[in-house]
């Protein structure tokens, strides 16, 4: 293969270069108005993509680190979000807690295409209760919960030191709310959007 061929496109990236992208309606966003910490933000957020008939906005991608560096990534449901962190749950067997146990933490990342919203979280991973681990069992489907034993199943808190918010813009002017972690609460940084700030929350 010459030189010239290989760095001509191939068809697949012609393909995907001509599909439409930022194809949704992204709600108003005024940076002055946002809150000192990230989780009424997300809760915000994730309730308007709810209403906006976003399908599943609780579903979100979980990117862990396995034993050699490498990163693995699925796409899990969201469990619960409060103060204490983003919480998702799994099979104690399962790849992402071994991995988990190796290197305990994540990032996760929900995208909100028809608002042309996204949210990553990040952080240490932290494990529940075995009391929680096992309501959160309980909270599941008969058929979801077959097979699997008392203590096999955990639920997990990531414990984020950075939440970014994500809204994007035809003009590529995009919208990044970032909150991260200090001594004394967050730090929060707005940028790109019509009320562009940048404060300490």
């Amino acid at each position: 293969m010459s030189a010239e061929h290989s760095a001509s496109p191939s068809e697949t990236a012609s393909w995907l270069r001509a599909q439409p992208a930022l194809t949704g309606s992204a709600p108003p966003l005024d940076a002055a108005t946002l809150p000192p910490e990230p989780v009424t933000l997300f809760r915000d957020w994730i309730a308007t993509a709810s209403s906006a008939g976003v399908p599943e906005p609780h579903s979100a991608t979980l990117a862990t680190v396995d034993g050699d560096g490498i990163p693995d990534a699925r796409t899990l449901i969201l469990k619960d979000v409060d103060a204490r962190g983003w919480a998702f749950a799994g099979p104690r067997s399962s790849r992402k807690a071994r991995q988990l146990a190796a290197r305990p933490a994540a990032a996760l990342n929900f995208w909100w295409q028809p608002l042309v919203r996204a949210v990553r979280v990040r952080g240490a991973v932290q494990e529940a209760s075995a009391a929680e681990s096992a309501a959160d069992l309980a909270a599941r489907s008969a058929a979801a919960r077959d097979g699997i034993a008392d203590g096999a199943w955990v639920l997990w808190r990531i414990v984020p030191d950075r939440v970014e918010f994500w809204q994007g813009s035809t003009d590529r002017n995009h919208t990044r709310i970032v909150y991260e972690r200090a001594e004394h609460g967050w730090i929060l940084n707005a940028s790109g959007s019509p009320s562009e700030a940048g404060r300490r929350a």
